[in-house]
């Protein structure tokens, strides 16, 4: 259970990071810096956990062959 938890947790926080990259390129809004201020402590936070999370979810890529189970 605590392992699917962090799995949600950690592929919302990427999903976070995916819109805010699209805000940089489309609208060149960079959301976190607008809101926390450019390379504050908090901005550099949620830098960090975003590259943590993205980095986890790289990991599901060898657990890629779970869903031809059913075939």
């Amino acid at each position: 259970m605590g392992n699917k938890c962090l799995r949600y947790t950690a592929l919302t926080i990427a999903i976070i990071g995916a819109i805010n990259w699209g805000l940089i390129g489309f609208f060149n809004l960079n959301l976190v810096s607008f809101l926390f201020g450019s390379m504050s402590w908090i901005s550099r936070i949620i830098y960090g956990l975003v590259g943590i999370s993205g980095l986890y979810l790289l990991t599901f890529y060898g657990d890629s062959d779970q869903g031809t189970d059913n075939m």
